[in-house]
């Protein structure tokens, strides 16, 4: 049986005079259909989750037939008109033509809904079961890059440094939350935006992976590197996330941060971000990715003339039990 053209309404279950029934359900949803068709409440719902054939895996059925049932329960509830979802389309085609190698614009429109923040507090829950110390997560966002280049420890990842920058050191230990022992090869993956609030893919005046690099940890666990302390800048206003913020009357900005993801062997990788304590916009992220535990404190560095200012941050992993 075909699906059937309604008008979704807010009315009560009702027959009327023309031929067509008017069926109310939960939240309200109801639609108008012919009366020798099915409705376009629960019953083409329950229809369409189980069009899912026997080979679909257990986890996609669980999953899509979750989403199905949630997706038709929103546009019932809001009574979604044609037009209302084809800008909902034409934003999600818009944000996969902008999105490349360099720049995930989907992720972002899913980071300014706080869906990737939402989507990460479910996973840590699931990793802190074990009552050990571990790092918090946080979202991966739109600008990491998989060909970042490994570096020395010790070394620097700003090379286009502007005259408004501070540079910082930032060194710590990595260790495992099981053992407290400290993990020797761990990767410790680093970007960040420049002050002028730019990735340097986004910015033709930066040289290709500033403000980006791999670093190894040594026989101690340690890593180490000169960056710039991280300064506040806007969610990109060119593309639908931010067009989004603004059919939302909300602000762009971001509070000051550094990205990274470490990984290690036989540890669960985290991806998380580390949050200037004297920054803007912590209570108010325009993506809701500051958290408990995120947030430090840079201190003046003394005796050192390529730094001014200097952070530790000690990393934690757990073991992968799988």
């Amino acid at each position: 049986m075909g699906a059937t053209d309604g008008i979704i309404n807010g009315t009560n279950g009702t027959n009327s005079t023309d031929g067509t029934n008017s069926v109310n359900g939960v939240n309200g949803r109801a639609a108008e259909v012919p009366a020798t068709g099915h409705t376009l409440g629960q019953e083409f719902t329950d229809l369409v989750i189980k069009s899912m054939g026997p080979k679909t895996p257990p986890r996609i059925r669980t999953v899509m037939g979750s989403f199905i049932q949630h997706i038709h329960d929103f546009a019932r509830e809001v009574n979604l008109t044609a037009d209302e979802w084809m800008l909902g389309v034409e934003m999600i085609n818009a944000a996969g033509k902008m999105s490349d190698n360099k720049r995930n614009e989907g992720q972002l429109m899913c980071d300014v809904i706080g869906l990737e923040s939402l989507v990460d507090a479910i996973t840590y829950q699931e990793a802190v079961k074990s009552n050990k110390p571990l790092t918090a997560s946080a979202i991966l966002g739109p600008f990491w890059r998989s060909d970042t280049p490994t570096r020395p420890n010790g070394t620097t990842i700003t090379f286009d440094t502007p005259e408004d920058g501070v540079v910082a050191f930032m060194t710590g230990q990595v260790t495992s939350a099981e053992t407290g022992e400290p993990l020797v090869g761990a990767v410790v993956d680093v970007w960040q935006a420049s002050t002028n609030g730019l990735y340097e893919q986004q910015d033709a005046a930066q040289q290709e992976h500033n403000l980006r690099g791999k670093f190894v940890t040594d026989a101690e666990g340690r890593y180490s590197f000169y960056c710039l302390r991280p300064t506040p800048y806007p969610v990109p206003g060119d593309g639908p996330a931010g067009k989004l913020l603004d059919l939302m009357d909300r602000h762009h900005w971001r509070p000051a941060h550094i990205h990274l993801i470490i990984e290690a062997e036989g540890h669960k990788a985290v991806t998380t971000q580390i949050f200037d304590s004297e920054s803007k916009y912590l209570e108010d992220d325009s993506v809701f990715a500051v958290k408990d535990g995120l947030t430090v404190n840079f201190v003046p560095r003394k005796n050192d003339p390529k730094a001014a200012v200097q952070l530790t941050y000690d990393i934690s992993l757990a073991l992968d039990t799988k």
